[in-house]
């Protein structure tokens, strides 16, 4: 005896769970790169401000520390030896420009010393990093 078992079911992915696990993943990793390149430099105390903008375009970023400390990116540094080093990067990228991260302790003669080796380097762009005043 013949048993009809009726049709074959052809086997079917479900899509709606992959896409919404697709997502998922996409959201995790925008955020974590957003996370990643607001700020490379070495954490201060940023003085605060009312109209403060965050700038990601910028490649290089210098750290004031509040005993007058130099940072090139993650790289403690002299004052004197700030301009080649930076000559150098400018060298590699086009149209680079430096965020600066100055402690709010540091004096205003060590910051204007520090934005001049940052001219005489020849970078013309320059964003003085500060944090955003609460209301």
């Amino acid at each position: 005896m013949k048993i009809d078992l009726g049709a074959k079911r052809r086997a079917r992915i479900e899509i709606l769970p992959l896409i919404d696990i697709v997502f998922l993943l996409l959201v995790f990793f925008i955020y974590a790169m957003l996370s990643m390149a607001v700020h490379r430099g070495v954490p201060v105390n940023l003085p605060s401000s009312s109209s403060a903008e965050i700038e990601n375009k910028l490649t290089v970023s210098v750290t004031i520390k509040d005993r007058g400390d130099i940072v090139l990116d993650t790289v403690p540094i002299l004052l004197k030896d700030l301009a080649p080093q930076l000559r150098e990067k400018a060298r590699i990228s086009e149209g680079m420009g430096v965020l600066l991260f100055a402690d709010r302790e540091v004096s205003c003669q060590l910051l204007v010393k520090v934005l001049d080796q940052i001219r005489t380097a020849g970078i013309s762009r320059v964003s003085l990093q500060t944090i955003k005043e609460g209301p």
